[in-house]
C-alpha cells in the first residue's frame, strides 16, 4: 500500500480505495487512474474489550469473533457485509446508534497511509500537529458531512469520517463490550403515526438500544413476505433493550409502556430468544432488499436520503417530508429508518426518464433538514453523488478549510479525486 501511494504521489495518477462495494454514494467509484484494494488485509485479533482488525476484516467477521469471546462491536451499520475500513471512513452507523453512538466512539487507534506513502500509527489523544480550523457541528446525534474539525483535535478524529480523501485506513483498534446476559427485542404496531412518535417520545428516556421507525407503505411492502403483520398497522417501532437476565422487570416493563402507548399489544411482536431476535433481525433488513425489488420490477429509479435533524424537530421534519411526498409522489415513496436518531430515509420511486422532479424535492429536503440545524448527511458519507449538498451545510469559509485541511495532507489531490469536496 505505502509504495504503491509513493509511486501514484510521484506520478500524480488519482487513487480510489476499494473496499467491500457496498458504499451508497459512490465514493469506491474510480474517476480514471488507480483501484487499491484493501480486501487482504484482514487481520483479526480480538482482545478483552478491543480488536485489532485490518481494513479489509468485514463487519460480519469482526461481529462473530465478538460474540465467541462473550462480547459484541456496538456499531451496527445495516450492511454487515461492509469492510470495516469503509465503516471507519464514512463514520457509519446504524440502528443500535441510539444507545452506543457511531463508528467514531468505539475507533481507539489506527494505522493509516498518507498519500505520499508515509505511515502513521495514532491513538486517541494523539493532537495532530497543525492548526485544522473550526467547523460548527450541526446539533444532531448522528453527522458524516464533511471533516469534523476543531482545535486540539486528534488524529483518529480527523480520519474518521473523512471518506479516505486525507489517508487509507489500513488497520483499526476498536472497542467491545461484554454481551448482555439477555436481551429483549419487539416489533410494536400502531393504528397510526402519531401514537407511533408519541411513544419514540416517551421510549427515548428508556434504556434500548434501538429505535427503528417503519411506516405505513413500507409495512405494505413487507405485507409480501409477512403476512402476519396486522392489517390495521400503519406505522412500526423496532426496539431491543439489554437485559440482566431473562427475568428482568424491565420486560414487564415494556409491556405496560407498549398498552399506555395504545399500541397493537397482542398482534406486536416480541422476542429473548438469539433465534427470534434474528428473525426480526432479519424482517427490518427485509425492507430495503423489497425495496430494491420494488424498484427493479417497476423499472423506477430509487432517490434516497440521509438527512438527520435534532431531536426536538423530528415531527416538522416528518411532517414535512409527507407533506410534499403526498404532493409530489403519492404512492411512490417509503420512509423508515433511525427514528430514535430524528434519522429516517426517504425512498422516493422516480421516474428514471426524468429524475429531475425527485432530485429537486431531496435538494429541498437537504435545505430543510439544515434549515431545522441538521446534517445532510447522518451516516453514508457524500461521496461523488452526494458531494453537490456539502455546501447547504456549510458555508464558503467552513469549505475552504476542508480544502486547506485536504492539501496539506494531500498536496497532489490523488486520494478520492472526485469525493467529497470535488
Amino acid at each position: 500500500m505505502a509504495s504503491a501511494l509513493r509511486e501514484a504521489s510521484a506520478a500524480g495518477v488519482s487513487v480510489t480505495i476499494a473496499g467491500g462495494g457496498t458504499g451508497v454514494t459512490g465514493g469506491g467509484v474510480p474517476q480514471g487512474g488507480w483501484v487499491l484494494s484493501v480486501e487482504k488485509l484482514t487481520r483479526l485479533e480480538v482482545h478483552s474489550g478491543y480488536a485489532i482488525a485490518g481494513a479489509g476484516v468485514p463487519l460480519r467477521d469482526l461481529q462473530a469473533a465478538a460474540q465467541r469471546s462473550g462480547q459484541f462491536y456496538p456499531p451496527d451499520p445495516t450492511e454487515n457485509s461492509a469492510f470495516l475500513g469503509g465503516t471507519i471512513s464514512t463514520n457509519a452507523s446504524g440502528s443500535r446508534s441510539f444507545k452506543f453512538g457511531a463508528t467514531r466512539r468505539w475507533v481507539q487507534a489506527l494505522r493509516v497511509v498518507l498519500a505520499d506513502g508515509r505511515q502513521l500509527a495514532v491513538s486517541r489523544g494523539d493532537a495532530i500537529d497543525f492548526e485544522p480550523g473550526t467547523i460548527p457541528l450541526p446539533a444532531v446525534t448522528k453527522n458524516t458531512a464533511g471533516y469534523l474539525l476543531r482545535p486540539g483535535m486528534d488524529w483518529v478524529d480527523l480520519f474518521v469520517g473523512a471518506e479516505g480523501t486525507l489517508g487509507v485506513v489500513t488497520e483499526a483498534r476498536v472497542g467491545l463490550l461484554p454481551a448482555p446476559p439477555a436481551v429483549l427485542a419487539g416489533v410494536v404496531f400502531f393504528a397510526d403515526d402519531g401514537a407511533a412518535l408519541d411513544a419514540v417520545d416517551q421510549w427515548r428516556t428508556t434504556e434500548a438500544r434501538m429505535l427503528e421507525y417503519l411506516d405505513s407503505a413500507s409495512l405494505n411492502i413487507l405485507r409480501a413476505r409477512y403476512s402476519e403483520i396486522p392489517a390495521e398497522a400503519q406505522a412500526a417501532i423496532l426496539f431491543d433493550q439489554a437485559l440482566t437476565s431473562e427475568d428482568d422487570p424491565e420486560v414487564d416493563h415494556w409491556l405496560d409502556r407498549i398498552q399506555s402507548a395504545g399500541a397493537f399489544e397482542e398482534e406486536s411482536w416480541f422476542a429473548l430468544s438469539a433465534v427470534d431476535r434474528e428473525r426480526f433481525r432479519q424482517f427490518r433488513h427485509a425492507l430495503p432488499e423489497l425495496v430494491n425489488d420494488t424498484v427493479r420490477r417497476s423499472g423506477a429509479l430509487k432517490m434516497n436520503t440521509d438527512y438527520a435533524v435534532p431531536l426536538a424537530r423530528n415531527r416538522e421534519m416528518l411532517a414535512y417530508y409527507r407533506r410534499h411526498l403526498e404532493s409530489e409522489f403519492p404512492g411512490r415513496y417509503v420512509i423508515f429508518g433511525h427514528i430514535g436518531d430524528a434519522h429516517v430515509h426517504v425512498n422516493i420511486f422516480s421516474d428514471p426518464a426524468n429524475p429531475a422532479p425527485a432530485s429537486d424535492l431531496l435538494r429541498d429536503f437537504a435545505r430543510e433538514a439544515v434549515a431545522l440545524g441538521g446534517t445532510v448527511s447522518a451516516e453514508h458519507g457524500l461521496g461523488k453523488r452526494k458531494r453537490h449538498l456539502l455546501e447547504l451545510q456549510y458555508s464558503a469559509d467552513d469549505l475552504a478549510q476542508m480544502r486547506a485541511v485536504k492539501h496539506r495532507l494531500d498536496p497532489g489531490n490523488i486520494l478520492g479525486r472526485g469525493t467529497l469536496l470535488g
